[in-house]
């Protein structure tokens, strides 16, 4: 029963995810997510008390994903880290493209939602700083190995990196077109040098 359970909330959770992508958070209305769902309005609120709250847990789980596959392509590979994380950001550039720019729940939701909801906010504020923690600490490393040359902490430098694929990110979905995650990915090539 309980894994039924979990199973209908990550059915939702999902379901609503695929939605927000599409339309937004505020144009998702709650009748269409129960319909597309194929579930009663009962189950929704025994897993979420609102809408707002059902928010919060997609955001949770969309960051809760991403964090664990930045993980995995910087903590646990071994090597040149910072090599490591420039082909973290190409794939992801590649994966852009391939789901059409619609596919970042944090870049669709970010502007919609950041001034009507405190906790959907506070959730994507929490996601991102996890994700550059994750970030500054594989700088870390490629400084300790010596593939990497800063003059500025790495932790402000995550942040500059997140920040310019972010609005990269943004840019690319506007015009749909991958040539500003590309100068982005240039760019932090620029920002990222090796050791000369």
């Amino acid at each position: 029963m309980k894994t039924a359970r979990h199973d209908t909330r990550e059915h939702i959770l999902t379901t609503g995810e695929a939605l927000c992508v599409q339309r937004g958070f505020n144009g998702m209305g709650l009748i269409e997510l129960l319909k597309v769902a194929e579930v009663p309005k009962g189950s929704f609120y025994y897993y979420f008390p609102s809408k707002e709250a059902f928010g919060v847990a997609m955001l949770e789980r969309y960051f809760a994903a991403g964090h664990a596959h930045l993980r995995e392509a910087l903590d646990e590979q071994p090597g040149n880290q910072r090599q490591s994380v420039l082909d973290y950001y190409y794939h992801s550039l590649n994966r852009s493209q391939e789901r059409d720019f619609t596919g970042c729940l944090s870049v669709k939701l970010s502007a919609e939602v950041c001034d009507l909801s405190e906790p959907m906010r506070n959730a994507l504020d929490t996601g991102s700083k996890a994700l550059i923690s994750t970030l500054a600490g594989a700088l870390e490393r490629a400084v300790r190995q010596g593939t990497l040359w800063l003059d500025y902490p790495a932790r402000d430098c995550a942040q500059n990196v997140f920040a310019l694929w972010l609005g990269a990110s943004l840019q690319s979905k506007i015009s749909r077109d991958s040539a500003p995650l590309f100068s982005a990915w240039q760019e932090m090539k620029r920002m990222l040098p090796a050791p000369t």
